[in-house]
């Protein structure tokens, strides 16, 4: 786990407490970006602990939601916190839900600490944790956040007003996520198939790269940038993403990125 510290900017903290997490979940944001390259360079996702630490620290790649909270979930654990992997259905349009183990986010507690909600996989999300014990308002840079318990006993996610996703709060394996990870990898109707993304956070906004479209926010600023060329495109994801790829994912549709 010293070299996944190491990849994130972070050192090792004295305990596990809420500062230490705060600061973890940041650092993560900032250096770990959210991608889907796998699926468009036909690498399968494997759900393993071991495989997933391996791409975010050896390869120094990224992921979507099950890699990136699964791999944040082995450091935290590695660090003495209590983590439970939780299952979400994300809200569509018009806050329909989507079906159950779509995604997954992190329920973490310290000694004497939470519990919170952490999600590093999400794209624009919360860049701090949230507690999921509080039922008012939570400021956070990426907006304001409410998280409501339903009738059923789940936990809606808001952000801004508009629901995010509902989690489910009984604990989940990884294994338990393996269908929805390959539906995703495989489907047609995946917005993981339908897109070709590469998203992280800044100190001072958002940089992205979709297919070839390279965007990048500082405040209200929005400035985009078509990429001519797979040597400017390969030098995108090096230099904003720290990706070193040999060759480009194919774009969405099965053409050359």
């Amino acid at each position: 786990m010293d070299g996944y510290l190491k990849r994130i900017g972070a050192t090792r903290p004295a305990r596990p407490d809420a500062e230490s997490l705060r600061e973890l979940q940041l650092l993560h944001l900032l250096t770990v970006p959210f991608e889907n390259l796998s699926v468009h360079l036909g690498e399968p996702v494997v759900l393993d602990d071991q495989a997933l630490v391996e791409k975010v620290v050896d390869r120094r790649r990224g992921g979507f939601c099950y890699e990136l909270n699964g791999a944040f979930a082995v450091l935290l654990r590695s660090l003495g916190y209590q983590v439970a992997l939780l299952s979400a259905q994300v809200a569509g349009d018009g806050g329909s839900l989507g079906p159950p183990l779509a995604h997954v986010a992190l329920r973490v507690n310290g000694p004497g600490s939470g519990p919170w909600l952490v999600d590093v996989g999400f794209g624009r999300f919360s860049h701090h944790p949230l507690r999921l014990d509080v039922r008012t308002d939570q400021p956070d840079p990426g907006g304001t956040f409410r998280v409501v318990e339903t009738a059923e006993g789940d936990l809606d996610v808001l952000k801004d007003g508009a629901l995010e996703y509902r989690l489910e709060q009984r604990p989940r394996v990884l294994a338990d996520f393996e269908p929805t990870c390959w539906w995703h990898q495989t489907s047609p109707a995946s917005h993981f198939t339908q897109s070709l993304v590469c998203s992280l956070l800044t100190e001072r906004g958002r940089v992205t790269l979709n297919d070839r479209l390279l965007v990048e926010t500082v405040g209200d600023d929005r400035r985009e940038r078509h990429l001519d060329g797979d040597a400017a495109t390969l030098a995108a994801y090096r230099d904003h993403f720290g990706i070193e790829l040999t060759r480009l994912p194919a774009a969405p549709g099965g053409s050359d990125g």
